[in-house]
């Protein structure tokens, strides 16, 4: 019995030996499996926050750059004089970022090429290869003939006999331009069966915009031209190289470009040259409205600043005037009469109102120009229509006027001396 008891006894010991190793190894590490699952929990958690990052990244980089970074990078811009309203920017696999100072974004997109924003937002997109294009800004297609373009133009808002050029007349008369209507109410039907894929509009379409989005709503992207407000005259002229990217013509465009600015600037030079020898005259560019006041350029407009690139001096350069877009002003006749009546030469703007064959035509309009200088002296002047249309000659404008101011007597194209 006692031996039996020993046994027992001996078991029973080792048992409570068994149990208290098995306390002391769960109250040495009390957190273990607690750690086991917080350890995992904390990894899936990282996991998640980084995969959303990347979702983020990515989204990001869609959403800003409509591509994959590394597929799409900036190249380089186009070199610029004297415009400031737009910038041309040029981006690998042909991608064509212009941007308009009235924030107007436009991306030409390469043949063949999805549609890529490039990080811009509110684009407008022009496909390379617009070959049916609407040309509602009358100013644009002097430059669109300058560069042999004209092929890509089928529709207009002007009509033939409002235009001074003979080629635009004849392209419209044989039906290679179809007149469409004014800007302002085109026959949507006829562009749509033209397979219209560009407008090129002024800013006078911003007076009915109501336009712009029909025409958007069809389809057809619209490019605004701001061209007009440009402060440089070659500036303006400038804009070729614009309208050169549309057309693939980027060298021919600044060929042109630097050969006319070359020509400005020696006739600057021969002004310099002879400044000490001549008698710097006063011009005046004007007309007469039809309520009667007298419409002027305002000091310091392009046309203005042309006269002076031509030797003259600007007879209402004093004139106050209010600050905005126009280039032009309406002023009664008293502050007229007091500004210009001694200015050496007027021009009269003959591109508004048809214009005058002779000063007894200005005179009938008011008979106070018995009194200024330039109609005692006979040295008044009238532009013709092409003046303003003609926009890649506004070189040859300034050389005319260079002829009117110094050398008189010398046949000019774009200006008719009254008799």
């Amino acid at each position: 019995m006692k031996k039996k008891k020993s046994k027992m006894n001996k078991y029973l010991f080792f048992i409570n030996i068994i149990i208290m190793v098995l306390c002391l190894i769960a109250c040495g590490n009390p957190d273990a499996s607690t750690n086991q699952v917080e350890t995992s929990k904390d990894k899936e958690t990282s996991q998640s926050e980084d995969e959303s990052q990347d979702m983020k990244t990515e989204q990001s980089e869609d959403e800003s750059t409509g591509t994959k970074s590394d597929q799409i990078q900036y190249d380089h811009s186009m070199d610029l004089v004297y415009a400031n309203q737009f910038s041309v920017d040029y981006y690998t696999e042909g991608y064509i970022h212009i941007h308009i100072e009235d924030g107007n974004e436009y991306v030409i997109v390469p043949d063949g090429k999805e549609k890529r924003n490039l990080g811009l937002q509110d684009v407008t997109y022009i496909s390379q290869n617009s070959d049916s294009i609407y040309l509602a800004a009358s100013s644009v297609m002097d430059l669109f003939r300058q560069m042999q373009g004209l092929d890509k133009v089928k529709a207009c808002s002007t009509t033939s006999d409002d235009y001074s050029m003979q080629e635009i007349k004849d392209r419209i008369n044989d039906g290679l331009i179809t007149y469409v209507g004014k800007y302002s109410g085109p026959d949507y039907e006829a562009l749509l069966g033209m397979e219209c894929n560009l407008a090129i509009e002024s800013t006078m379409i911003y007076r009915t915009p109501e336009i712009k989005e029909q025409l958007e709503k069809l389809g057809i992207p619209v490019f605004v031209d701001r061209s007009s407000y440009e402060g440089e005259p070659l500036g303006r002229l400038e804009w070729i190289k614009l309208y050169s990217v549309l057309l693939g013509k980027e060298e021919e465009a600044e060929a042109f470009f630097e050969e006319k600015r070359r020509a400005v600037e020696e006739l600057e030079e021969k002004l310099a040259e002879a400044k000490e020898d001549r008698e710097e005259k006063t011009v005046v560019f004007f007309y007469i409205t039809s309520n009667g006041y007298v419409n002027v350029r305002k000091p310091g407009d392009y046309l203005s600043k042309m006269i002076k690139m031509a030797g003259g001096g600007y007879a209402l350069e004093n004139l106050d005037f209010d600050e905005n877009a126009l280039s032009t002003m309406n002023i009664n006749w008293e502050d007229f009469y007091r500004e210009a009546k001694d200015a050496d030469i007027l021009i009269y703007n003959g591109t508004i109102d048809g214009g005058i064959k002779s000063i007894d035509d200005l005179i009938s309009k008011n008979e106070l120009f018995n009194d200024f200088k330039a109609v005692k002296e006979k040295n008044v002047w009238s532009t013709n229509l092409n003046m303003y249309q003609e926009t890649s000659k506004i070189t040859d404008i300034i050389q005319d006027l260079y002829y009117v101011i110094n050398e008189d007597g010398v046949e000019t194209e774009y200006m008719n001396k009254l008799k």
